[in-house]
């Protein structure tokens, strides 16, 4: 697959994450949370909490999702490996790491004032889970790029 067509199907790829996240956090989650607050009423009080915690969560996403973008466009300019993607890719796994804690923290949070239930929480173990997965692939990609650049920039040296 030549470069511009891999960076051009990232970017399609990010757009399709964006608008799908979107719709879960603007629509989806959003209805689903009335729904539960109109048929249970003591819960209601509930769903200001919990629907902060998750334009809270959905925000480092997106940050990251404009990241992967200017990578691909690197990529599309034949600039796969630099210092900058390093950094780039270095700023997701923060990003990732960040959401991670602040998912559960939050989550926690809620928890601890009676806003949540035990089996939610444990549930959102998963997730957490998958945000660290994210982060350290996110760290390592970094580091491999950061190599690379520097392998990179030695062969340019060279005569």
């Amino acid at each position: 697959m030549k470069q511009k067509a891999l960076s051009n199907w990232l970017k399609g790829a990010i757009i399709c994450l964006a608008v799908f996240g979107l719709l879960v956090f603007g629509v989806v989650i959003p209805i689903y949370g009335l729904e539960i607050a109109v048929e249970n009423p003591e819960y209601a009080h509930c769903f200001w909490p919990w629907m902060t915690l998750m334009i809270l969560v959905a925000l480092p996403c997106y940050a990251a999702l404009v990241f992967g973008w200017k990578i691909a466009a690197d990529i599309g300019r034949d600039r796969s490996f630099c210092e900058e993607n390093a950094r780039r890719m270095r700023w997701i796994s923060n990003l990732a790491f960040g959401d991670v804690l602040l998912f559960f923290c939050g989550n926690t949070l809620l928890l601890v004032l009676n806003m949540s239930h035990p089996g939610v929480f444990l549930l959102a173990l998963l997730p957490d889970m998958l945000g660290v997965a994210i982060a350290v692939c996110a760290a390592a990609l970094s580091h491999l790029i950061y190599k690379s650049a520097r392998l990179q920039s030695d062969a340019d040296l060279t005569i």
